[in-house]
């Protein structure tokens, strides 16, 4: 069996590491890049570098920016009376897609989950409170995975706004339990946005 070179093989390595990249698709994508031009390869180098470079969370909502804020806190379009909690910038990301959400978002960058050793203080929900006590929200959508770290999560926070005054509601359960928001279809997520209830 033919050795492969070292460069072949160090890539191969670091693309495996990549989630949902086993060791034959880490082949495949190597030698898919070996056969593109170079340049073509390289902007995929450079597109990366910038990722790595530029990007950094929202310093109001956490999610995914290039500046000081993300494009949706800088929208003066969106509905600052409503602020949709989600795990992760996918959620984000999969709620923005369905049209039906028009408000801002917080992105905690997790859940609670004390088996993997992850609590509330890992989290960005001291910022969320932080933000709901100024007095501009008058409703929190918890959008955290229907999973038991998820509620959790939601019953964690409900309880730290429940001072508040602050309507707090819950994505409708047209999402089904255990499943992750990012995979949910678009119809799913538009049910569970409008059908929405409080806590």
């Amino acid at each position: 069996m033919a050795e492969l070179t070292e460069s072949v093989t160090r890539l191969i390595e670091h693309l495996t590491r990549l989630p949902g990249i086993g060791r034959k698709s880490a082949e495949r994508i190597a030698y898919h890049l070996l056969r593109v031009s170079k340049d073509e390869a390289l902007a995929l180098a450079e597109a990366i570098r910038n990722v790595k470079e530029n990007v950094r969370y929202c310093t109001v909502c956490y999610n995914l920016a290039e500046g000081e804020l993300c494009r949706i806190c800088q929208d003066p379009t969106r509905d600052r009376g409503l602020l949709c909690v989600v795990e992760q910038p996918q959620d984000l990301m999969a709620i923005e897609q369905t049209g039906a959400y028009r408000g801002l978002y917080h992105v905690l960058l997790g859940r609670i989950s004390p088996l993997d050793g992850i609590g509330p203080e890992q989290l960005t929900i001291d910022a969320l409170v932080q933000r709901v006590r100024q007095g501009q929200i008058r409703e929190v959508i918890m959008a955290t995975n229907p999973t038991v770290e998820g509620d959790g999560t939601a019953l964690y926070i409900s309880n730290q706004l429940a001072d508040t005054g602050v309507t707090i509601t819950r994505l409708a359960r047209g999402i089904t339990p255990g499943s992750v928001i990012q995979f949910a279809n678009r119809e799913i997520l538009t049910d569970a946005l409008v059908g929405r209830q409080k806590l």
